[in-house]
């Protein structure tokens, strides 16, 4: 009986509880599937929880992180929630109102935030490395928060201009002959970073930035020979670069200048037999000072959450581990935990 203990947590009164316990008590009832060894019973704004002690403990620090959060004019809804808990759930754990309360970019009354603790983390390395890889499975933020950060920098006069770049590889499928100038034929494998330029700037100060080289946006191999300067240049998709193409970038770096390196190196579309030089740069800068790594998984992925099973499915797939039936289905029928 030692284990068994009661709490009473008092939201203010300024705090609507529906905020807390969501619409036609959807939040609560995550909470009392995440926690099931206890109850919990809403009264007014008056929450009162009984049951195993280290569940309990739980449950009353993820409700106060809730509430930071709440006061800080936050909205809550379930995707909120369910990452809440998952930080919660990670040892030591992490501190939800700390990860969504860091405001990198505003724009037309939306804002940019990390939505987990490792997309914190990547945030943060950026902010203290010259330069710093993002690694990492499709979905979990890696080319948007970089941009975003490459923005908020030229906003702040710490650069002068934002150099985007990628490797002009097709992914998986021959593209063949593409008529049209040499920017139309460039722009199937940009088009990405064009998408998340439009969510973060004005679209009609775009055009203007572009072409006063203010924002450039570049295959690749249009980097070679040049010193970039007071720049904030940010590689997409390095995993298709070649150990050449990775050398060749990296040595661009001028004064006054950040880089942000993002890939995913189990979606490699190099020809047969090519080495992926993302795969080795590690191996090669390892203890390099002021350069960081930062690995991405499933669980940072912020597009639907079945992105991340999926993530999780092909993973042990080509592991060589066996998908269980009710993975599987789960999959198949779209039931599972989004």
């Amino acid at each position: 009986m030692d284990s068994i203990k009661t709490a009473l947590i008092t939201v203010p009164t300024a705090i609507p509880m529906v905020s807390l316990i969501g619409a036609q008590d959807a939040h609560l009832r995550i909470f009392e599937k995440t926690f099931p060894d206890i109850s919990i019973t809403v009264r007014g704004n008056e929450i009162f929880a009984g049951g195993d002690l280290t569940q309990l403990a739980k449950f009353e620090g993820l409700v106060r992180e809730l509430l930071v959060l709440l006061r800080a004019g936050q909205h809550l809804n379930s995707d909120a929630i369910l990452r809440s808990i998952e930080m919660f759930n990670h040892e030591p754990a992490d501190h939800p109102a700390e990860v969504l309360s860091l405001n990198i970019l505003s724009n037309r009354g939306k804002t940019i935030r990390p939505k987990t603790a490792n997309q914190k983390r990547y945030v943060e390395a950026i902010d203290e490395n010259t330069i710093t890889f993002g690694i990492g499975p499709a979905g979990t933020g890696k080319t948007y928060l970089a941009m975003a950060k490459a923005i908020q920098a030229l906003q702040s006069k710490q650069v002068n201009r934002i150099i985007l770049t990628r490797p002009a590889v097709e992914a998986g499928e021959r593209l063949g002959f593409l008529p049209g100038t040499l920017q139309e034929k460039i722009d199937p494998y940009l088009r990405p970073l064009f998408d998340a330029l439009h969510d973060m700037i004005d679209q009609d100060s775009i055009p203007r930035l572009m072409q006063s080289g203010i924002i450039e946006i570049a295959p690749l191999a249009y980097m070679r020979g040049r010193t970039l300067n007071d720049a904030f240049i940010i590689l997409d998709e390095a995993q298709n670069t070649s150990a050449e193409q990775m050398k060749m970038f990296l040595t661009r770096l001028g004064f006054g200048s950040k880089m942000v390196i993002t890939g995913d190196t189990t979606q490699i579309d190099l020809p047969h037999g090519a080495q992926s030089g993302l795969k080795i740069v590690g191996e090669i800068l390892d203890g390099v000072e002021d350069i960081s790594f930062i690995t991405l998984d499933s669980e940072d992925v912020v597009r639907n959450r079945l992105v991340g099973d999926i993530v999780n499915a092909y993973g042990r797939h080509d592991a060589g581990k066996v998908v269980s039936p009710n993975v599987t289905r789960s999959i198949r029928s779209g039931s599972g935990d989004r």
